[in-house]
């Protein structure tokens, strides 16, 4: 993406691109997703100071709002899924945190929600292979992240309630 094509575009556009990259942090010329993904933590906030139903609104408006920005986006792109949009990343990062919440996340869970989410980000368990592979729209491009993030959840609960 060059940003001379966003001074052609409309303000719609534009608004679709600064979500689709995360505010631009999915620009980074080297690992976008982890970037995207270190950006999004901030959100993780919403859950610790508003609770998991803060936490989830949140999270279901910025699926809405990935599936809209993402489908303006991979219009405009030959690729399927382009590293620059990650909030889909910014989605299954913060769903990472959701069963957490109630636990009380602390420094530790928080680096630990963020290395598990990218782990499985990375890994793709199925059915997040199946739409990384096979569903080749925005649908797919979030829905992939979504499960990486519940896998991640599930580990990070397990490991919070036991340790």
């Amino acid at each position: 993406m060059k940003f001379s094509t966003l001074r052609r575009s409309t303000l719609w556009e534009t608004t679709a691109w600064l979500f689709a990259t995360w505010f631009g942090s999915g620009l980074s010329p080297k690992a976008p997703g982890t970037v995207g993904s270190l950006f999004s933590l901030p959100i993780v906030l919403f859950g610790i100071y508003g609770g998991v139903e803060s936490l989830l609104g949140v999270l279901v408006c910025l699926f809405f709002i990935g599936l809209w920005a993402t489908s303006l986006v991979l219009r405009t792109q030959k690729e399927q899924d382009p590293g620059f949009v990650v909030i889909d990343e910014t989605v299954g990062q913060g769903l990472t945190f959701l069963l957490a919440v109630p636990l009380g996340l602390t420094g530790w869970s928080v680096i630990c929600g963020f290395l598990l989410f990218r782990f499985f980000d990375i890994i793709k368990l199925w059915p997040a292979s199946f739409f990384d592979s096979r569903v080749h729209n925005a649908f797919g491009v979030m829905m992939d992240d979504v499960i990486a993030g519940l896998y991640a959840a599930l580990v990070l609960y397990g490991i919070m309630f036991f340790i």
